[in-house]
C-alpha cells in the first residue's frame, strides 16, 4: 500500500540528517502525541493557553518568564520587535516602519548566519562588527550609539574564533543599558542549555523547540518578563487576544503545537538521555557493522568528542571511484530517498548518519542502499 506522500507524487524521505526544517523538523513521540490528541477535546482561549503554558515553562526552566512562537526564528523576530518598540502601543502598531526608533542591532561578524534575517522583519537593521581577526571589546562598544536596539548572540559562540565571548557581549550590553538578544536555537542538550543564557543575563533566548521533541514549527522565547510581555504583544496573541494591530498576526501556532512544546520540554527535562544516546550507540554499532568489508570508507562515531549520535562515514574517491557527494547525491535519488548530514564546506570527504531523527529499523535500509552504491 503506497502511503500519503506516494499518493500526492511525493518521494517519501528517510531522514538520517538531523531536526532539519526543510524535512519536516520532528517527529513527537506517542507520549507528546497523546497529549496533543487529548488538547482536540476542546477549543481553548489561546490567550490564556499561551499564558499559562509560559508560566509552567518558566517554573520548569528557572526563568523569568517564557512565550510559545510559531519557531525559534518567529521568537526571534518578537524578540528584536520588543527591543525596538519597548512597551508602547502606538510604536508596536506602527513597526516595520521604525521612523523615530532606535532599530539598529549589533552582531559579530564571526556569528553571522542566514537566519539572523529574522531580526530584520520589524523594521531592525543590523549593523555587523568585526574583522577576520576577530570582535574586539572596543569594536563592540564604539559600535553602540543613541540608534542602538539590542545585541545578536548566536550561540554557543565558541566555536566560531575570534568571537567576542557571550559573558563580555552581556556585560558591555548592561554598561550601555542595551539588551542582549541570543540565538540558542538547537542549545538544548545538556538540558542546562536551556535555562544557562538567561541565567548568564541574557536578556531574551531564542529556542526551536523540535530540538527538544516538539513539532517542526514551534520554538520559545525566554528571559525578562518585561520584554517577554511586550513581545507576546507583537505576537498573533497580541492581535487576536489584546486587540493589538500587531506584525506577528501571520505567525500563529494552532493549540496542538503549544500543548506539544509544554509535552515535549517536561518530558526533556525528564527523561535518561544516557539510555538515548545508548540507544543511538546500539544503532551506530549495527550500521558499521554491516558495513564493515566495503573497501574505501572509513567510519567513525559522529561526535568524536562527545555523546554519539550519528555515524560518519569517510570515503576515498580514489578507492572507489565517486566522492562523497556523489554518494549523498545517489541516496537522495533513491526511493525512499535518503537524507543524510553533508557539508561539502567544512567535510567534503564524508557524511554522516544521524539516529535521533531515523526510524527504528532505517539503519538497515540505509547499509542495503550504501552497499549498492558503493
Amino acid at each position: 500500500m503506497t502511503n500519503i506522500y506516494e499518493q500526492l507524487g511525493a518521494r517519501p524521505i528517510l531522514n538520517a540528517h538531523g531536526n532539519r526544517t526543510l524535512l519536516g523538523g520532528n517527529t513527537p513521540n506517542a507520549s507528546v502525541r497523546e497529549l496533543m490528541d487529548e488538547s482536540e477535546e476542546f477549543y481553548v482561549d489561546m490567550g490564556e493557553l499561551i499564558e499559562k503554558v509560559g508560566e509552567h515553562i518558566s517554573d520548569m526552566l528557572g526563568v523569568e518568564a517564557a512565550l510559545v512562537t510559531p519557531g525559534c526564528a518567529a521568537a526571534l523576530s518578537f524578540g528584536a520587535a520588543a527591543c525596538i518598540t519597548g512597551d508602547d502601543l502606538e510604536k508596536i502598531e506602527q513597526v516595520p516602519d521604525v521612523t523615530g526608533m532606535a532599530n539598529e542591532i549589533i552582531i559579530q561578524r564571526q556569528l553571522r548566519v542566514a537566519y539572523d534575517r529574522t531580526m530584520t522583519v520589524a523594521g531592525g537593521r543590523l549593523v555587523e562588527i568585526g574583522d577576520e581577526d576577530g570582535t574586539s571589546a572596543e569594536q563592540l562598544e564604539e559600535a553602540i550609539g543613541p540608534n542602538t536596539a539590542a545585541i545578536h548572540y548566536l550561540a554557543p559562540g565558541d566555536r566560531n574564533p575570534g568571537a567576542l565571548p557571550l559573558e563580555e557581549v552581556i556585560r558591555i550590553g548592561h554598561a550601555h543599558g542595551i539588551p542582549v538578544i541570543v540565538d540558542a536555537a538547537g542549545q538544548v542538550y545538556p538540558t542546562d542549555l536551556l535555562s544557562k543564557y538567561a541565567s548568564m543575563g541574557a536578556d531574551l533566548v531564542a529556542y526551536g523547540a523540535k530540538y527538544f521533541g516538539a513539532v517542526n514549527s514551534s520554538g520559545m522565547l525566554t528571559g525578562r518578563k518585561d520584554l517577554v510581555e511586550v513581545a507576546r504583544k507583537h505576537s498573533s496573541i497580541g492581535f487576536e487576544s489584546d486587540g493589538i494591530r500587531s506584525i506577528g498576526r501571520g505567525m500563529k501556532i494552532d493549540r496542538q503545537e503549544v500543548i506539544a512544546v509544554y509535552a515535549a520540554l517536561r518530558e526533556w527535562l525528564t527523561m535518561n538521555h544516557e539510555d538515548r544516546f545508548a540507544a543511538y550507540e546500539a544503532r551506530i554499532t549495527a550500521l558499521s557493522g554491516d558495513l564493515a568489508g566495503i573497501g574505501g570508507i572509513g567510519m567513525s562515531s559522529f561526535p568524536a568528542d562527545g555523546p554519539a549520535d550519528g555515524l560518519r562515514i569517510e570515503v576515498d574517491a580514489d578507492a572507489i571511484g565517486k566522492t562523497a557527494a556523489d554518494v549523498v547525491a545517489e541516496m537522495q535519488a533513491g526511493n525512499p530517498s535518503i537524507w543524510v548530514r553533508y557539508n561539502a564546506d567544512d567535510d567534503p570527504d564524508a557524511f554522516i548518519v544521524r539516529m535521533g531523527t531515523l526510524k527504528d529499523g532505517g539503519e538497515k535500509t540505509i547499509a542495503e542502499r550504501l552497499r549498492e552504491i558503493l
